[in-house]
């Protein structure tokens, strides 16, 4: 056994926060590049109710936790508590990472760059294409900025339809591009889906446990269609498994969980981790269950 298998005092804490969090595949990922690169850190999940945010951003401080991953619902409410946000977070609207330097909490939006790589990556560019993205909560938000300047069109697609027309009109007054908000109705689904190039899925529809689920009727899908789901567990959704049987190109969430993740790593290490390491302990893991 080599020191750093054992936690002590020097350890330093790097964590994820959310309600609920039990489904986080983050400390997976962040521990096992943690122990191939053989530093003095371990990562956490910490499960805060909502209205105890301004306690625990308190409790980062006072417990020294150096690198703070966010996510639901957390994303836009923690920014009031920090003292920096970089400038693409904050045209965004909102964070999913924070570095911890002495009390002084500074973020970035990690999760637009990972999406972002994970497109490029994947051979798939945005500029020029029609958008259906369905759901207005905090991915959506991140994607939607994300996507929405090099787009021919966009239309997000929500269950309220009020929460769809707000973030299209705030990302219209910014950029002042062609951007909708719609409702999710099947008239709606169907009607736009026959003119997108790009389908994005932010919503929870088809996680673990409800994996028979899909936010879209696959009779929508055309063979001509990307569909990226941001869900990673399953692997494989049932909007991914439509879209394949459609002979669509697809995209699963993995890709973007990970890339956000050694963005996060390296801001607060230092350290480059290993990306297809992180991305296999997932893949194991969720084989297992």
């Amino acid at each position: 056994m080599s020191e750093n298998d054992f936690i002590s005092v020097h350890t330093k804490v790097l964590c994820v926060i959310g309600y609920p969090i039990e489904h986080s595949m983050s400390p997976i990922m962040h521990n096992a590049a943690i122990r191939d690169l053989n530093l003095k850190y371990i990562y956490l999940a910490f499960n805060i109710l909502p209205r105890n945010l301004n306690l625990a951003v308190d409790g980062i401080k006072t417990f020294d936790i150096k690198g703070i991953n966010v996510t639901l619902p957390f994303k836009q409410k923690i920014m009031k508590y920090l003292d920096e946000v970089d400038p693409v977070a904050q045209e965004i609207g909102a964070v999913n990472t924070i570095k911890n330097e002495g009390g002084y909490l500074s973020s970035r939006n990690t999760d637009a760059e990972g999406a972002m790589k994970a497109l490029l990556d994947a051979g798939y560019k945005v500029s020029g294409k029609n958008v259906l993205l369905l759901g207005a909560g905090g991915a959506a938000r991140t994607l939607a900025f994300m996507m929405a300047k090099d787009s021919n069109k966009m239309v997000i697609a929500n269950r309220t339809e009020k929460r769809a027309e707000q973030l299209a009109n705030e990302i219209k007054r910014k950029f002042g591009i062609n951007i909708e908000g719609k409702n999710n109705s099947i008239r709606v689904l169907k009607e736009e889906a026959k003119k997108t190039d790009i389908l994005v899925n932010t919503t929870p529809l088809g996680m673990y446990p409800n994996i028979d689920k899909s936010p879209i009727p696959a009779e929508f899908l055309h063979k001509d269609l990307l569909v990226f789901d941001v869900v990673y567990n399953p692997l494989k959704t049932k909007l991914m498994k439509d879209a394949n049987e459609k002979g669509c190109n697809t995209l699963g969430g993995l890709d973007m969980l990970v890339n956000q993740g050694a963005l996060a790593f390296e801001w607060w290490t230092n350290r480059k981790p290993n990306i297809e390491l992180m991305k296999n302990k997932i893949i194991e893991v969720l084989g297992m269950l």
